[in-house]
């Protein structure tokens, strides 16, 4: 399906006279027909001015319906007795056939995403629901118009399983547009519920080739080789390849994907108190280890100076018991409380 641009029916405002005026037109016949019957009885004339200036006050509504109004980055998909005519997308006052409906199946559908609200339509829908002795009653107006302006979708989180097989729960947003009006209104059902669908799936696809953390011997570009990617650490990345997974499957639905963003990550309820136990203890042996590093270091300065200056002499065994003792005053968790030796060394 191609899309066809209408860019030569901005003729609104002369459509709008022009029909005012022969509707006020259609007045005149009617009232001196009115007259000539009372007048001069039952003439042929009389008969046929009053039908035609009544038919005419009839259906002279009907060419009002050609009148359409578009703001900007709104486009109207028309149809004729269900042929595609063409799309209007520029703003303006329009006047096309009458008889031509707006087509937009998405019209009604409500998802978490920007642009979803009621405006005012060419039509209403009640809808009802009984629950016990309550009944609910809502209506609401259907928009024909198609936004072309950027979307923002931001689907419900999605609990996924990583290359590890841990469960992630994860949410992107995708900002998208309609480029091709005619492709998202014929080429698919719901041109918004499929995006959702894909941007779903597209979701699924990628998490799953990536670790929530770094892990070792994961390949997740696919080149054979061992690398550092993650979706913690590399959430640029794994955001442009979710990008470009959707914009694979939006094609033939006239969408443009201009981005896809991950707004929320973390490890699933049922595994988050024990992978934050494991980062706590990675953490910790961290720690220990810059520790341990640094006392080893103190305790060979401290040797070292011992000796520069002369300040003692100490045996192996003496310098064993001193190094113990310097490792676990430097290494504990606690304040040392050292022994003060009032003797001799011996």
């Amino acid at each position: 399906m191609k899309e066809i641009v209408l860019n030569n029916k901005k003729k609104g405002a002369l459509a709008l006279v022009l029909i005012i005026v022969q509707y006020l037109a259609a007045v005149v016949p009617t009232v001196y027909g009115a007259m000539l019957l009372e007048t001069k009885g039952a003439s042929p004339l009389a008969i046929i001015l009053l039908v035609a200036g009544l038919i005419w006050l009839c259906i002279g509504w009907i060419p009002f319906m050609g009148l359409k109004i578009l703001k900007p980055h709104e486009a109207l998909v028309l149809t004729l007795f269900g042929k595609y005519v063409g799309t209007l997308k520029e703003e303006g006052f329009y006047y096309v056939n009458p008889f031509c409906s707006a087509v937009n199946p998405a019209a009604n559908t409500k998802l978490r995403q920007s642009g979803d609200v009621s405006g005012v339509g060419s039509g209403f829908a009640v809808a009802s629901s009984e629950a016990g002795s309550k009944t609910e009653v809502s209506v609401t107006n259907f928009d024909k118009r198609i936004s072309l302006k950027i979307m923002t979708l931001n689907n419900n989180r999605q609990k996924i399983n990583d290359c590890l097989g841990n469960p992630v729960e994860i949410g992107i947003a995708v900002m998208w547009r309609v480029t091709d009006t005619a492709k998202a209104v014929f080429n698919v059902d719901n041109y918004k519920e499929y995006l959702s669908l894909q941007c779903d799936s597209a979701l699924r696809n990628i998490v799953r080739v990536y670790p929530y953390d770094v892990a070792p011997n994961v390949d997740t570009t696919g080149d054979g080789i061992a690398d550092e990617g993650s979706l913690r650490g590399s959430s640029e990345v794994v955001a442009a390849r979710i990008r470009d997974e959707i914009q694979q499957k939006v094609n033939e639905a006239g969408i443009e994907v201009i981005e896809a963003r991950i707004t929320y990550l973390a490890y699933a309820p049922e595994i988050a108190a024990v992978m934050l136990q494991r980062q706590q203890a990675s953490a910790i042996v961290d720690a220990r280890k810059m520790i341990v590093d640094g006392a080893v270091g103190m305790v060979e300065m401290a040797l070292e100076r011992l000796n520069e200056k002369q300040v003692v002499e100490l045996d192996e065994e003496r310098k064993a018991a001193m190094v113990s003792n310097l490792l676990v005053v430097l290494c504990g968790n606690r304040d040392a409380q050292p022994v003060v030796n009032s003797g001799s060394l011996y």
